[in-house]
């Protein structure tokens, strides 16, 4: 008798191994492993990212490979081929270039191994299986009309001048960002109520490689010098996230002595949620990195368990082989008069992280 229950015992350990190896459907308990891919842990919102991925993935009982590929793409390709060769199940990638992850991601099709792009979109690949994002066009959006009320335009006479900086050209989610806030202010630019001083409104003149604080910074000193040394009132500048914002804003406290300009952001990053307390950054979208970690944790489980994957688009996210599932998430602006309810009520930050 207890030779039998002996080998029964045995007999459901090498099935559960097996399943698991496998790639299984196995419990969120079984230990199935997933990969998770960032870029860098030069922003501070990538450090959110991926610390919020992995506290809820192990949470939910997944073995988690969390890895950081320090803006190089080639580390980033050999990182997502060392995940999959591993054992990980299922691999999230935020993209450092969209367009270069072809190795990996042939990889990822030969082995069976879902792919799920994380906030940026990969490009030119089918074996994209998921996307989770925030609306990127909506972020644009709210951007343009935070400036479009603040200066009111359908009422004020202006005309008031404009600057804009966008993101990274290999970045996808960028042009969304960037044709998002351009739809809102563009008829105020063709009918001469905002002017764009620099006539740098070209998605290609004003992205920044890199999302890169310096760059922005180093464009937006040669503007001001070039164009506002003579005292030439700058009344906003579109920004399409912190780090570039941030660059803008040190130009101007070195080259610029008109009234502040309307400054807008996105990823609420603490330094600049301070310089909004301060009056040196009108806003910031806030993209609640929480909710879009659990969003991942929720589909990755429903991948693994081989259930229906929630998704809420399936037209706008074409990445040139397909057009992608996508979950989108949705943004908000957080600027002086909000920031309390959003970032420290929410437990976002604390007091303390905003002194």
């Amino acid at each position: 008798m207890k030779k039998k229950i002996l080998s029964a015992v045995l007999c459901v350990a090498m099935l559960s191994s097996l399943l698991v190896g496998c790639g299984g459907a196995a419990s969120s308990k079984g230990g199935t492993k997933v990969g998770v891919s960032m870029p860098t842990k030069d922003l501070q919102r990538w450090n959110q990212d991926g610390a919020n991925m992995e506290k809820e993935l192990k949470a939910a009982g997944y073995e988690v490979d969390l890895q950081y590929a320090s803006n190089d793409v080639q580390t980033q390709v050999s990182q997502v081929q060392n995940m999959i060769n591993s054992g990980c199940n299922v691999v999230v990638i935020a993209a450092i270039e969209g367009s270069s992850l072809g190795e990996a991601l042939d990889m990822a099709k030969a082995k069976g191994v879902p792919v799920v792009a994380y906030d940026r979109l990969i490009m030119n690949h089918d074996a994209v299986s998921y996307y989770a994002t925030f609306d990127n066009y909506k972020v644009g959006t709210v951007q343009g009309t935070y400036i479009k009320e603040q200066l009111d335009l359908d009422n004020a006479a202006g005309p008031f001048n404009i600057e804009f900086t966008a993101g990274d050209p290999g970045d996808n989610n960028a042009g969304f960002f960037f044709n998002g806030a351009m739809d809102v202010l563009k008829p105020y630019i063709e009918s001469g109520k905002l002017n764009v001083v620099s006539g740098q409104t070209k998605f290609e003149e004003v992205a920044t490689p890199a999302w890169s604080t310096e760059t922005s910074q180093s464009r937006a000193e040669n503007i001001l010098s070039s164009y506002y040394a003579d005292g030439t009132q700058l009344d906003a500048w579109l920004c399409s996230n912190d780090s570039t914002a941030m660059g803008v804003e040190n130009a101007l406290a070195a080259n610029y002595t008109g009234n502040y300009p309307i400054i807008t952001g996105q990823d609420c990053d603490i330094e600049n949620t301070k310089a909004m307390i301060n009056g040196k950054q009108a806003m910031s979208v806030f993209k609640d990195t929480r909710t879009l970690a659990s969003q991942v944790v929720k589909m990755v489980g429903q991948i693994l368990k081989g259930e229906t994957v929630e998704v809420n688009d399936t037209k706008t996210y074409d990445n040139g082989a397909l057009v992608v599932p996508s979950y989108l998430c949705e943004p908000v602006f957080a600027d002086v008069n909000n920031y309390k309810e959003l970032l420290i009520d929410s437990g976002y930050y604390t007091e303390d992280q905003l002194k």
